[in-house]
């Protein structure tokens, strides 16, 4: 008798902690008094609209300040072309780079909704002090509407300030995207799915940012003046950090879990110390914490890839178990984020061309539309930063598609629950990239020959809507990788990485614009010493169709590249100690990229 009321209160203790479970989130988040978050007023579509105003806010300052700066430069600070497009790079390169210092500390120390509103206020004071260079009149570049000469002052509080904002991005960007991420519950199905489409509408929201920077801003700065235009962007960033705090009750929070990198480093210690020691030949045998000693975390299943690292786990039986070192002995659930991190590599390796792509659209295709004709209805001319909208446009309608469309046919056909993998959205992205550049460079050769037909006209009798087409494509392609790139790096990495996987998404493009300005660099010499160079002092004296060709086949080259190391691919396999699988924990090491 006593045997069956045991049962029979095991099986209601589990009925409970089911109905808990649609009560309460029980993912290691908490809610703003630190207390276990109630699921109906706390996370999901109510809190990640307040996370993505912010989002829209900080993308409408950084659209509206880059697309325009490679006009600034050779207009204001009368750089040429080629040191010009070197020093947006460069800016570009540090700011897509500085989230890895900012996903790190947000992960380790900080937490993400306080290394967002800190980053937020950074941000804020850069776009102050880039006002403030443009209104005080002791550090205006110069008194008139056109600068001949700027003040020497000028340029170094310019660059002080537009770095000041590369710095608050640098934690505002990895933080918020992950922050955002983890309003949802990936043990609960209905909340996975909408997950799968917060990336989707979140690059949504970042759109809308980039088509009002790129053209209400843009055109303040062209039409009215550049410091009315950033006194529109420091306003805007003020009110949404303002609304990012209003939504603090509706948040779920994580803690900082200490640094990442530890365990990593404690995996190769233990690694090497036993690399004399024979692995088991029944991966059971491999250390790792039994489930009822976890609290929510998930455990990862066993790979056969990197065999040398499962010799951390070996268990030493002459170490007492009790009190085990954690730099002699690690779990199996340890090695293999470590193996997450090192199969990554060639993924993040093989969408450098990608970046490098993408690069070219925000300096030599904006360049070029300041040469053609801007005009359209009623002598209107738009600003040449403003074609760049027609990327945003490009990348709304893939995204839209793809979410309403072709998700929900490919889970039908093959009952995948993302419809297709998330390295075959990416590669899909980089063959629109590499047409990009193949169009580019068709378009590029047509201008110029318009410009040797009428030297004294130039371009400026050809329509800037000839650049639609390549900004359009590669628009497309960042509605595939960029998206995808970030689901790719929030999903893979290790848990207590969720803002440094974003970071790494990010420092793809970074990346990609160091080695774009140190690819400029290399041909202008190359080339420059077979006789002409590529790069001259202004559009029409380079040859940047040639340089679009070497792009296309750069990129069409890296493209087979990225298909084998996709293929090779295992995804991450993951073991929930709740009564609820997650969607990619199915087949382990068969789980293949299969692009």
């Amino acid at each position: 008798m006593d045997r069956i009321n045991m049962e029979i209160e095991q099986v209601m203790k589990a009925e409970s902690v089911e109905i808990d479970g649609e009560k309460w989130v029980y993912d290691s988040s908490i809610d703003h008094k630190g207390r276990v978050p109630l699921r109906d007023s706390t996370g999901v579509w109510k809190a990640s609209l307040f996370i993505i105003v912010i989002e829209f806010s900080e993308r409408l300052s950084y659209f509206g300040i880059a697309t325009s700066l490679i006009i600034y430069l050779t207009k204001v600070i009368h750089q040429d072309l080629k040191t010009a497009a070197k020093s947006v790079n460069y800016w570009s390169g540090v700011t897509t780079l500085m989230p890895l210092l900012g996903g790190f500390l947000a992960d380790a120390y900080l937490g993400r909704f306080s290394t967002v509103l800190v980053s937020s206020t950074v941000y804020f004071l850069g776009l102050l002090l880039l006002t403030m260079s443009r209104v005080v009149p002791s550090l205006k570049p110069c008194d008139g509407n056109l600068c001949d000469e700027p003040r020497k002052v000028h340029e170094p509080i310019f660059f002080l300030a537009i770095y000041l904002i590369s710095l608050g991005t640098g934690g505002h960007k990895p933080s918020l995207e992950s922050f955002g991420a983890d309003q949802f519950d990936d043990g609960n199905p209905e909340e996975r799915r909408k997950k799968m489409s917060f990336f989707n509408w979140w690059n949504f929201g970042l759109c809308c940012g980039l088509l009002l920077g790129v053209t209400l801003i843009v055109y303040v700065q062209e039409h009215v003046s550049w410091a009315m235009a950033d006194i529109i962007l420091t306003v805007v960033m003020a009110s949404s950090i303002a609304i990012f705090i209003a939504g603090r009750p509706s948040y779920r929070y994580r803690k900082a879990t200490g640094s990442p990198l530890t365990p990593m480093l404690q995996v190769l210690v233990a690694a090497i110390r036993k690399r004399n020691l024979h692995l088991p030949s029944n991966p059971s045998h491999l250390h790792e914490v039994p489930k009822s000693e976890t609290t929510q975390r998930k455990l990862l299943g066993h790979t056969t890839k990197l065999k040398f690292l499962d010799k951390a786990a070996i268990l030493d039986h002459r170490q007492d178990s009790i009190e085990q070192n954690a730099w002699k002995l690690t779990t199996v659930t340890k090695v293999e984020e470590l193996k997450l991190l090192i199969n990554m590599i060639p993924i993040w390796l093989t969408t450098l061309p990608f970046g490098i792509c993408v690069a070219q659209a925000a300096t030599f295709f904006i360049k070029q539309g300041v040469t053609m004709n801007r005009k359209i209805i009623h002598n209107f001319e738009i600003p040449p930063a403003s074609i760049y909208a027609l990327t945003a446009v490009g990348m709304i309608i893939s995204v839209t598609i793809y979410d309403k469309i072709l998700v929900p046919i490919m889970r039908r056909a093959t009952g995948n629950e993302r419809g297709i993998s998330i390295l075959q959205r990416i590669g899909i992205g980089m063959i629109f990239s590499v047409s990009s550049m193949v169009v580019a460079a068709l378009v590029e050769r047509k201008r110029l020959n318009v410009v040797h037909k009428n030297p004294f006209e130039g371009s400026a009798s050809m329509s800037v809507f000839w650049l639609a087409p390549q900004f359009l494509i590669i628009g497309i392609g960042d509605g595939f990788t960029l998206v995808g790139l970030q689901e790719y790096f929030y999903d893979q990495v290790p848990d207590t990485m969720r803002s440094l996987g974003i970071a790494l998404y990010l420092s793809v493009i970074g990346a990609a614009n160091f080695i774009s300005s140190l690819l400029i660099t290399i041909v202008d010499h190359i080339t420059k010493n077979s006789g002409k160079s590529w790069f001259g002092k202004d559009l029409n004296s380079s040859r940047l169709d040639y340089f679009y060709w070497l792009l296309a086949t750069i990129t069409a080259v890296n493209l087979c590249v990225y298909v084998f190391a996709a293929r090779s691919y295992t995804y991450k396999n993951e073991h929930s100690t709740t009564t609820i699988a997650v969607a990619d924990c199915d087949d382990g090491d068969n789980r293949k990229g299969m692009v």
